[in-house]
């Protein structure tokens, strides 16, 4: 359905936002970055499904990232223990504070899935570090398109980051969702960016 031009008002209890598609259809350049200095990048294999949450949450609560948080066990285990979904995180002295997650479960693509660094990493290096790693893991296989989407909950520069490590915008789309932060209990405090409308 196309939306008429406009103003379209968001119902109570919602989160609006619009989503911009992005991909790449050939590897772009590696940046060199080193990992942050004490980091260690470490691959997770089966992640416990507690650690999950718990990074997904650290990683991402800032920008409402809520999808993974209320899945049951089954749901969440059969995306993040799968053969085609690989996972990274970065860690020192027993923290882990970023989130990499590559979904190979379509053929010949991959889905750069969930993407961020927490606050303690912000301006580290960690963020092109990982898109590093993302991007080599990524073509690594018989792949012809990674593809990612970012949108107006997440941080300003996110966007731009994308477009910088080489991917293209393809689409765009809006988005309406419950907000969180009325219907799954986060704290009110949370992205103060996006006002609150509570029903």
């Amino acid at each position: 359905m196309m939306l008429a031009d406009g103003m379209h008002d968001v119902p109570p209890g919602k989160v609006a936002t619009v989503v911009t598609h992005l991909e790449m259809r050939a590897r772009a350049d590696l940046s060199g970055r080193a990992a942050p200095h004490g980091w260690t990048l470490r691959r997770v294999a089966t992640p416990d499904l507690d650690w999950y949450r718990q990074i997904f949450q650290a990683v991402g609560e800032d920008w409402l990232w809520f999808s993974r948080r209320f899945m049951s066990d089954k749901d969440l285990a059969a995306i993040v223990h799968h053969d085609d979904v690989a996972i990274w995180t970065l860690s020192k002295d027993g923290t882990d504070a970023a989130l990499l997650e590559l979904d190979f479960r379509t053929a010949g693509e991959c889905e750069l899935a969930f993407f961020g660094v927490t606050s303690d990493l912000i301006g580290a290096g960690a963020g092109r570090f990982l898109m590093d790693v993302a991007i080599d893991q990524a073509w690594a296989r018989a792949i012809s398109r990674l593809h990612v989407h970012t949108c107006t909950l997440d941080s300003p520069q996110a966007l731009g980051f994308y477009r910088r490590a080489g991917f293209v915008p393809i689409r765009q789309q809006i988005e309406i969702a419950e907000d969180p932060r009325v219907s799954k209990g986060y704290d009110t405090a949370l992205a103060p960016h996006v006002p609150i409308f509570a029903p």
